[in-house]
């Protein structure tokens, strides 16, 4: 556990984590839910997402104005996520008005009314929302290869829903999903600032403890079955589109550290990525290419995304191939190694600077893992991994015959 954060648990349940940082003199605070859109019903395709709208448009003692203004109007910020396994609501602020934030997020979170005159007004953002999506080849990719990968799953279902879901709710419905989730032992209160432990206590146990505790069994269908596909699809744009993965591991898997690390070298944040030296800097032939690893809690998933001109499609994927096959045959040397895990240390280092960020990692680092792990001791784990191990790990996540390729391609090519 990280020696420099706090948890406290309320009587209900919900369970407070926070770092005292003395630097600062702006706090940042938010609830991290263990509620997402994989937690949907087939009738409920969206709602979590809708929800998370929702969350802002009314509660029984504020409307939708007064919930913008309260804190925008002393210089802060009011925000929220929706992914396949959480929501959360958070607040950026000066520390002096700290207790507002608190405040704000309970009513919200926890006393959302849902108007239906205002449901009708944000179902329509959200179509637009759906609609942007949809004009934008990016963003479509990585939904398509998510449904093409989980197949009929949760995890394959857009997060954003359909618009014959998002078309159909109503009040009674947001209030039966709260019901059938809302458990208070799976909700998390993170916060970040120049704060005393005992003030957060304090303010956390007026409150939050008014909040019933509720529990419910969780019940999320566990992911089995992948079967690697080839597909390909077309769009009225210019550019061709690609992403070639796989399922990974899950975020409890003893690898899933040294993985990260593996996806980092292939094609991570850093512009000295192999795959990025490849495709970009050697050949021009992407602006900007990833490699990203997304663990959940029974399964993961691993993919490669690129644009790139038509002429230039299929030399690509030989390419992005060509580098995993690399992984797969030739170890790491010394160098490489040592160099590799000094990036991943600075990298992770000046995530944890960002105080916003670690706020929300540490609150999803409690729901998930039940304590929030050092940096320190992050490192130690980096440091035992060894080229084989990273070796094995390639031979075995880079295997061709279970990799899926999916090409988005212009019309007409």
């Amino acid at each position: 556990m990280d020696t420099q954060c706090n948890v406290y648990t309320l009587d209900n349940g919900i369970r407070i984590v926070h770092r005292e940082v003395t630097h600062t003199k702006i706090a940042h605070c938010g609830f991290i839910l263990d509620i997402g859109s994989r937690d949907e019903q087939p009738h409920q395709l969206g709602i979590a997402h809708f929800w998370e709208h929702m969350a802002f448009k009314g509660t029984n003692k504020r409307k939708a104005f007064h919930i913008i203004n309260r804190l925008e109007s002393v210089g802060g910020e009011l925000n929220a996520y929706t992914t396949k396994e959480k929501i959360c609501f958070y607040a950026s602020i000066l520390d002096k008005h700290y207790e507002k934030a608190i405040e704000l997020l309970a009513d919200i979170t926890f006393d959302s009314i849902f108007p239906e005159n205002q449901i009708e007004r944000e179902r329509n953002v959200i179509l637009e929302e759906m609609a942007m999506y949809k004009d934008s080849p990016e963003d479509a990719l990585q939904d398509e290869f998510d449904a093409i990968i989980f197949k009929r799953h949760p995890l394959g279902n857009n997060i954003l829903g359909t618009t014959e879901s998002v078309g159909s709710f109503h009040r009674q419905d947001f209030q039966n999903f709260l019901q059938e989730h809302m458990d208070t032992s799976r909700i998390i209160f993170s916060t970040v600032g120049n704060i005393p432990f005992n003030k957060v206590k304090k303010l956390a146990a007026r409150y939050l403890e008014k909040v019933p505790a509720s529990f419910t069994k969780a019940n999320r269908l566990t992911f089995k079955g992948y079967q690697p596909q080839q597909i390909t699809l077309t769009h009225s744009g210019q550019q061709a589109y690609c992403a070639i993965g796989r399922t990974a591991y899950d975020r409890s898997h003893a690898d899933k550290l040294a993985f990260f690390m593996l996806n980092n070298i292939l094609g991570g944040p850093g512009m000295n990525s192999r795959l990025n030296l490849s495709l970009r800097e050697k050949h021009g032939w992407v602006y900007s290419i990833e490699a990203n690893y997304h663990p959940f809690g029974d399964t993961g998933l691993f993919a490669i995304y690129f644009a790139t001109e038509p002429r230039h499609f299929e030399r690509s994927i030989a390419s992005v191939m060509k580098e995993l096959k690399l992984l797969k045959t030739q170890p790491l040397g010394k160098v490489q190694l040592h160099t590799a895990k000094e990036q991943l240390f600075g990298q992770l280092a000046m995530a944890e600077e960002n105080n916003l960020n670690f706020m929300l990692m540490m609150g999803k680092s409690m729901l998930d893992n039940n304590e929030v792990e050092s940096l320190e001791s992050i490192f130690e784990s980096i440091r035992k991994i060894t080229a084989n191990d990273l070796l094995e790990i390639a031979q075995e996540m880079f295997d061709d015959t279970q990799l899926s390729t999916f090409r988005y391609l212009p019309e007409g090519d």
